[in-house]
């Protein structure tokens, strides 16, 4: 049994963490200590000074026990350690765990390489980053490549000189080949020199010697050499961003970090500079903070952020005042093997940059209640649907079917999916019809939706055989509401269809006015009046446009196919094919017409019905 009392009074004075556990032995809370005995103590105590959420947590502990270290920075970096393990209800959490890449280049090597890596290593390359935007590290990536074009294959050099044939690179110019055996030592690696000052923004000086190889180049009459090397120093000069290296001698790389909060969300917003230039910026979501004053998410945001961070800055610039900043330091510099800084500016240019990436964060926070605001316009769209149609639940999931066909040639359906009432154009799914010919919406409809259902009957039997995962299937999960392009004809003939299958999924169809638009939904018992004014006559109008043209478009993709196909035959122009196409629907009654039947039609004289004829039958030979 544990008794408070008696735990309280045996808490040591030494450094240390604490962890608290609720009645369940789950960690709710994990902090650390400068002196144990006084920390833990004061959260027992009655104190009106507790905020909300100390009150909260202390009524859930059932019993706490702590570990003792040797330093305040032991302790530290064990909560951090602890807090990650666990992830405690009370603890500000820091969801984002990611590495971001840089760009690496051997110069430590005999013959370097250029090469994107995640992690920093202390092993003699030079590293430049981090790169927080992908597309950023790509673009360099390429701007590398077309300007030094280094070697891209597995060569290993000088192993692999003048073996093989140089590869498709060498040829297109986008390799200057050191595998043919024609590159010194002394050049191969002056090019990784070059890439270094390209990559460490030294861009006069690569501009200067740039510049002086062309004018060798120029007098020894070498002019495509020339060229190259004057579209290489155009291209330096154009650069828009320079990424810089990471240069540890030097003190002006630093993060600055703000933080913009209302009511239980907070954003962290942290810019990167390196060698005094801004090479990009993230945004954190912090939930849960409502009972946190801004200097302790503050704090929390630096632990966690730099816990596993692969590069610590020389400084860091907070908005607010970090608690034991001196323990944090320590627990930083220990990790850099050097000295960081971490400060709150007052006053100066160190101000205004903290200024700039605070209206970042208020921008990311408005951001984000920009999007809540639509999911709760989305949701009351969705109820006050639900309400209309008396729907039994919110129609999550919505799927729309409409058939296509000309004069009932190469009949499609269409199956659109709206999820939280938005379309997701990845579920949608298309039909060709294969049951019969001819123009007959209601059985086209049919039998869309009955393979439809059937596909994913077999899904989930795959499924409970464990032959395939749930997220694979392309007909799961099924339709809160389904609605039809069609009215009472097109519902009758589903609603008989899930009478056999033993299906209940709310059907309504979807009528047009006389003018093509629509005009409002119709169930078995008659149509339902829907303001046109209102969100749900929107969002109806807005799916029945959709699947309508996702037909339409699948229709005229088949029928363009058949079309092209009869474009191919000699004597068969665009009046003909459409006769062709009318007289006999599909492609493949024409391919079984023969010569007679091909002349019963008036625009077909004899030349271009053989030609017709002979076409298919060499096609089926071949």
């Amino acid at each position: 049994m544990f008794d408070l009392e008696e735990e309280l009074r045996n808490l040591p004075d030494e450094p240390g963490v604490y962890i608290m556990h609720n009645s369940e032995d789950t960690v709710i809370y994990v902090g650390k200590a400068k002196i144990l005995k006084n920390r833990v103590r004061q959260y027992f105590q009655k104190n009106s000074s507790h905020t909300p959420k100390v009150l909260a947590m202390v009524s859930n502990i059932a019993y706490f026990e702590y570990i003792v270290t040797d330093s305040e920075t032991e302790a530290l970096a064990l909560e951090c350690n602890l807090i990650k393990k666990y992830k405690p209800k009370y603890n500000i959490l820091l969801k984002d765990d990611k590495h971001y890449p840089y760009i690496k280049v051997t110069v430590n090597e005999p013959y370097p390489k250029v090469m994107k890596v995640r992690k920093l290593q202390k092993d003699g390359a030079k590293y430049y980053g981090p790169y927080v935007s992908g597309i950023t590290l790509k673009n360099t990536m390429e701007l590398v490549q077309k300007l030094f074009k280094p070697p891209m294959c597995h060569r290993k050099f000088p192993d692999d000189i003048r073996k093989g044939r140089p590869c498709l690179n060498y040829h297109i110019n986008n390799c200057f080949a050191p595998c043919t055996g024609r590159v010194s030592k002394e050049e191969y690696r002056q090019v990784y020199f070059n890439i270094c000052r390209f990559l460490d923004g030294n861009h006069k000086a690569l501009i200067s010697e740039l510049t002086e190889q062309m004018m060798r180049a120029s007098d020894n009459m070498e002019f495509e050499k020339a060229a190259d090397l004057r579209d290489k120093i155009r291209a330096v000069k154009d650069i828009e961003e320079r990424q810089k290296i990471i240069n540890t001698a030097k003190q002006d790389n630093r993060d600055v970090i703000a933080l913009a909060r209302e009511d239980s969300i907070a954003f962290c917003e942290v810019f990167f500079i390196r060698s005094g230039k801004v090479i990009g910026r993230e945004s954190y979501k912090i939930d849960n903070t409502q009972h946190s004053s801004s200097e302790e998410i503050m704090t929390d945001f630096v632990k966690q952020f730099y816990q596993d961070s692969e590069y610590i800055p020389e400084e860091i610039l907070t908005e607010y005042e970090i608690e034991d900043s001196e323990a944090i330091m320590e627990w930083l510099r220990g990790r850099k093997k050097k000295k960081v800084i971490i400060s709150a500016p007052k006053r100066g240019d160190k101000l205004h940059m903290i200024e700039m990436v605070r209206k970042n964060a208020d921008i990311a926070l408005g951001n984000y209640k920009i999007k809540v605001m639509k999911e709760k316009e989305k949701n009351t769209l969705l109820d006050t649907m639900q309400e209309l149609l008396r729907l039994e639940k919110r129609p999550m999931r919505i799927e729309a079917y409409d058939i296509s066909n000309i004069q009932g040639a190469d009949n499609v359906g269409a199956m659109v999916v709206f999820e939280n009432g938005k379309s997701a154009k990845r579920k949608y799914r298309l039909f060709k019809i294969k049951s019969f010919e001819g123009a007959d919406d209601y059985a086209a409809m049919r039998e869309v939706i009955y393979r439809r259902f059937r596909h994913a009957l077999d899904e989930e039997e795959q499924i409970k055989q464990g032959l395939m995962l749930r997220k694979e299937a392309k007909f799961l999960p099924l339709p809160d509401l389904i609605l039809l392009d069609g009215g009472i004809g097109h519902l009758n003939t589903i609603t008989e269809l899930f009478e056999m299958m033993e299906t209940d999924i709310p059907i309504f169809g979807m009528v047009k006015n006389d003018r093509h638009r629509t005009r409002g939904l119709v169930s078995k018992n008659g149509e339902i009046e829907i303001s046109p004014a209102s969100p749900v006559f929107k969002l109806v109008t807005h799916i029945q446009d959709e699947v309508h043209n996702a037909a339409i478009s699948y229709h005229r993709k088949l029928h363009g196919k058949i079309e092209s196909e009869l474009d191919k035959i000699n004597g068969i122009g665009e009046k003909r094919r459409k006769a062709l196409l009318t007289t006999f629907k599909t492609i493949d009654k024409i391919k079984e017409a023969t010569v007679s039947d091909l002349l019963s039609i008036k625009e077909m004289d004899a030349k271009s019905a053989q030609s017709v004829y002979n076409y298919f039958r060499r096609e089926s030979d071949v």
